[in-house]
């Protein structure tokens, strides 16, 4: 299914990541084979995920529900770091913690039902930004945000 708002619609960019698992000798059963498996980037960085720990991860890598979460965060970060920078706030430093929330659907499928964000942003001595402003641009990257548009899940900016 495409990602496109209108049939036809071309692609503005491609981005790609290649997964790679194998069973090794391991048997594929349930509990009896490992989820974790290698995640390339286009640039060359390589990460091991995993399933959650709650479903037989290993705890040290990430897993899906994580990455999903941190995709939101990094997408909104940078998208209210891009719009700071066109209104001139001294932005110094943005940190967050995303948290993303596992729900049932009403057919009783397990999906991120939530991911919240808890964004702190801090500004150059003197640069002073009103809460209501601060407020309306974290508004703004969300809106804004490729990763947000594409998501089905509740979300929200806790500041």
């Amino acid at each position: 299914m495409p990602c496109t708002d209108q049939p036809g619609e071309a692609a503005v960019s491609e981005h790609v990541a290649e997964l790679s698992w194998s069973l090794g000798s391991q048997e594929l059963s349930p509990g009896k084979y490992s989820p974790n498996h290698r995640m390339t980037f286009s640039g060359g960085l390589a990460a091991t995920m995993t399933s959650a720990p709650d479903y037989g991860g290993d705890p040290r890598f990430a897993n899906p529900e994580e990455a999903m979460a941190a995709a939101l965060s990094s997408c909104h970060m940078m998208t209210f770091v891009a719009l700071a920078a066109k209104m001139k706030w001294k932005v110094r430093r943005y940190q967050d913690r995303a948290v993303a929330t596992l729900g049932k659907t009403p057919d009783g499928r397990t999906k991120i039902g939530a991911i919240t964000l808890h964004p702190k942003v801090e500004f150059e001595p003197g640069h002073d930004v009103p809460r209501d402003a601060l407020e309306e641009m974290h508004e703004r990257a969300h809106r804004y945000c490729f990763v947000a548009n594409a998501l089905d899940c509740d979300m929200a900016v806790k500041i």
